[in-house]
């Protein structure tokens, strides 16, 4: 019995032995390994290492624009780029916003629009339902970033019309105090804020490229769809090719921008008592026939509940 308990002690003490010195040689041959990729790591060449160090946008989202871009060309006409320049122009030409970033972000939306019309559709019950949903989502994120550019331009030329009138009163103050033309649009640009300024300062940085004024201010006119910014520019190439004094020009323009202004504040005015009328008719009247005629329902109401 006492060697049979040896035996087994020994048995007991080689085991722990060679596990021990089995997890130690895995640990090393790991440590081994790690320190042999990082050394790998290292020493690589740029070329093999430079695809690790991109980002997220350079590794997935790049090749996505990329592919939808190709897929964007593929599906739209010849005039698409035109047309898409156009609406870019007329929504004063976005940060980051290219003909290229619209065509993959149409792709891109449409994708968008079907997956999300795919989640939606598990609500619905209609088969035809699901369909139609599916579809218009697609449509609407195809769309997505011709809306946004619309919307944009829409903004851009209420704010134009809205600063047009004081713009032309302070070219027309600056001009009669002996400034030329180019200095006091210089002015304008430099001490008001908006796509105006935005404009201004564009039409002297092409006139200091070389290009002439009347081609400068022609260019102005058809980067925006505002009747009155058209009508002045008109005005002001007039004058410069029949050599019109300048400051006579833009006080007949300050004083024509004045009246337009204000037949648009009594247009707006006019259409108060008409839009007026649907909150009028759905919100307050409801309101206030249940407070007049309220209480007298209840008391006929009780008295009748008495008899």
């Amino acid at each position: 019995m006492a060697i049979l308990f040896v035996l087994g002690v020994a048995l007991v003490l080689l085991a722990i032995l060679l596990i021990g010195s089995a997890l130690s040689t895995s640990t090393d041959s790991g440590v081994t390994r790690s320190l042999a990729v990082l050394e790998a790591m290292t020493n690589s060449p740029k070329e093999l290492s430079k695809e690790l160090d991109k980002t997220f946008a350079e590794r997935v989202i790049g090749p996505l624009q990329q592919r939808a871009l190709a897929i964007g060309r593929r599906i739209s006409g010849a005039d698409t780029a035109e047309r898409i320049r156009r609406k870019l122009d007329l929504a004063g030409n976005p940060p980051g916003w290219t003909v290229d970033r619209v065509l993959s972000g149409k792709v891109l939306g449409a994708v968008v629009g079907l997956f999300a019309g795919l989640a939606f559709q598990l609500m619905l019950g209609s088969p035809m339902m699901r369909i139609i949903v599916v579809i218009g989502i697609t449509v609407v994120g195809f769309f997505a970033p011709n809306l946004y550019l619309y919307q944009r331009a829409h903004e851009r030329a209420e704010r134009l019309q809205r600063d047009l009138p004081d713009a032309i009163d302070l070219l027309t103050i600056s001009v009669e105090s002996g400034l030329g033309f180019d200095a006091a649009v210089q002015q304008v640009a430099r001490n008001t804020e908006g796509p105006l300024a935005e404009e201004f300062s564009r039409v002297l940085r092409e006139m200091q490229i070389g290009q002439g004024r009347g081609d400068a201010l022609r260019a102005l006119g058809e980067r925006t769809n505002v009747a009155d910014v058209r009508t002045f520019v008109g005005a002001m190439v007039q004058a410069d090719s029949f050599g019109i004094p300048i400051a006579q020009v833009l006080r007949v323009q300050s004083a024509e921008m004045r009246v337009k202004r204000r037949q648009r504040a009594e247009a707006k005015a006019q259409q108060v008592p008409v839009k007026i009328t649907i909150p009028l008719i759905f919100c307050i009247l409801p309101t206030l026939f249940i407070a007049v005629m309220g209480p007298a329902v209840l008391s006929i109401l009780d008295s009748f509940s008495k008899k």
